[in-house]
């Protein structure tokens, strides 16, 4: 397992260079200019020469990746084109609020998706089967976006209801004020849930189907055991693996589904920061956060494929 760990983490590195590399060119051919954003448009040629001298966006291309880049080793993200703080000092701000919608959102997912997953696996044909299998595909049906946009709409109309405002320093704290905090999080937690707990909540039933159909599963029944010892000491943990793996690529949903529903509910949190610095043409902001989310999104399916040797010891890593 040693050698597989440090085979994974060597490949972090050029896996990181290219995504950066694959940002900074597309943005680079994508119409636009962020010097004329910040003149607006009745700038005369002499002034936007000067914004894009300061900007360092008269560079060929490779110097401005290479500065970019050069300054990632020495811990510096660069800063705002537009708002001339450095990126570290609004992810600091702004990463708790993520952290917190993300961590909070997988949690539900979890239980709005294995528990009605098992269920309905031990159940077949059963009416609660028939519902878990039917709310999954309205779950899956829904856009989240679209669901956000409802919970506002009818929290306003029917319980006047409005997601809490806070300015630019954030969200307050759960250690601060708990409930104001789960107000703050509770829907747009709900809404970034639903869908990927209703993937989770089929493919737990699809697995644990299959693991119950086994032998050693027929063996433990005709043992009498009860079915709470066959279901979660000996199928639960077997049917895991395929659950196991798709939570780790789900994440990469979660963190972009942030990006909307962050601004749908005006959380201050790094998707929010993501989608205007994309709409202000803010270049290396962007490139600093799509950098960030692929060492997550990394991690996190490193973490999983780690998992595996606990789900199933017969796993052996080459």
């Amino acid at each position: 397992m040693r050698e597989y760990i440090i085979r994974r983490l060597l490949l972090v590195a050029p896996i990181m260079v290219g995504v950066s590399f694959l940002t900074y060119a597309t943005f680079s051919i994508i119409p636009g200019d962020a010097a004329v954003l910040i003149c607006q448009f009745n700038c005369t040629p002499e002034t936007l020469k000067d914004i894009r001298h300061d900007l360092g966006l008269d560079k060929p291309f490779y110097e401005q990746y290479g500065d970019w880049l050069g300054g990632i080793f020495k811990g510096d993200l660069g800063e705002s084109f537009f708002t001339h703080l450095p990126v570290t000092t609004e992810l600091g701000q702004r990463l708790p609020v993520t952290g917190e919608l993300v961590g909070l959102s997988l949690t539900l997912a979890l239980l709005l998706g294995i528990p009605p997953g098992v269920l309905s696996a031990i159940r077949p044909g059963t009416p609660l089967d028939w519902v878990a299998r039917f709310v999954s595909v309205i779950w899956l049906s829904v856009p989240s976006f679209y669901l956000a946009t409802l919970i506002i709409a009818f929290g306003a109309a029917w319980f006047h209801w409005s997601p809490p405002q806070f300015g630019s320093a954030g969200t307050v704290s759960l250690f601060e004020d708990p409930w104001l905090n789960l107000q703050t999080f509770f829907f747009p937690s709900i809404v970034l849930a639903v869908g990927i707990s209703a993937v989770i909540m089929r493919l737990t039933r699809s697995s644990m189907l299959e693991v119950m159909r086994n032998d050693y599963i027929r063996t433990a029944w005709s043992k009498g055991l009860r079915e709470r010892a066959v279901v979660w000491r000996h199928a639960l943990k077997n049917a895991m693996i395929p659950v196991a793996t798709i939570i780790g690529l789900q994440l990469g949903a979660l963190i972009g589904g942030a990006v909307i529903i962050e601004s749908v509910f005006n959380l201050n949190g790094i998707g929010k920061y993501l989608l205007e610095a994309i709409l202000r043409r803010d270049l290396l902001v962007v490139q600093s956060l799509v950098l960030m989310f692929a060492v997550v999104y990394i991690v996190a399916n490193l973490i999983v494929d780690l998992a595996y040797a606990w789900l199933d010891p017969r796993i052996r890593y080459g």
